[in-house]
């Protein structure tokens, strides 16, 4: 949940949960846009936009900010957006970041929930190279977001719920070589993540 929302009872918890992780260094309108039209084309209640701890995937690729840097910039890009909420289990859970580890954890706080597993399309054409992939499968509905008019190929042994978003083609990379250079981020990142940034000053030096 946001920080300083406090934790409801888990019988009065949403039923219908989006589960959509990332590193977020930065969150920017891109990741929002997902998220909300995942929310409306499936009816959930929320959708969780759960923060990495360590994104085992990108160690040693470059510098990733801090976790809880990263959690208040999610804070602060959900505040105002009804329905979607930012996640800090994997954080609190500590160590490397894995789906199967946060859907069960998830599941074990709100046992009658029924989890959607949020991902773009590159990830869900290479879901079997997941740390236990299986258990994803079985835990949750697996949801991809295609580009309209422009569905990916994914396995077939999968039963993927497919939601069509706008791609907007936002780099993080260039995001963070934007903050350290000066150009312009106008509607590519909100306003609250941008205070975020500059408070904790982040990206000053983004070195990729």
């Amino acid at each position: 949940m946001s920080a300083g929302t406090p934790t409801p009872a888990a019988s009065s918890w949403p039923v219908r949960l989006g589960l959509f992780g990332g590193t977020f260094d930065p969150p920017h309108v891109g990741h929002l846009v997902t998220a909300v039209n995942v929310l409306h084309a499936l009816g959930l209640d929320q959708v969780i936009l759960m923060v990495n701890n360590v994104a085992w995937q990108k160690e040693g690729t470059r510098q990733i900010t801090p976790a809880d840097d990263r959690f208040a910039m999610v804070v602060a890009a959900v505040a105002d957006v009804p329905g979607l909420v930012a996640g800090r289990t994997e954080i609190d859970h500590g160590g490397n970041s894995f789906t199967a580890d946060t859907l069960q954890a998830l599941r074990a706080d709100h046992p009658s929930a029924e989890f959607f597993t949020i991902v773009g399309d590159d990830a869900a054409a290479g879901l079997h190279s997941w740390t236990r992939s299986d258990e994803v499968v079985a835990s949750s509905h697996l949801v991809v977001v295609d580009r309209p008019g422009d569905p990916v190929d994914l396995p077939d042994d999968i039963d993927w719920i497919r939601v069509e978003a706008p791609r907007l083609e936002v780099s993080s990379t260039d995001l963070r070589r934007r903050f350290s250079d000066g150009r312009p981020l106008d509607y590519l990142v909100t306003e609250p993540v941008l205070d975020v940034i500059e408070r904790r000053g982040l990206y000053s030096g983004a070195d990729e």
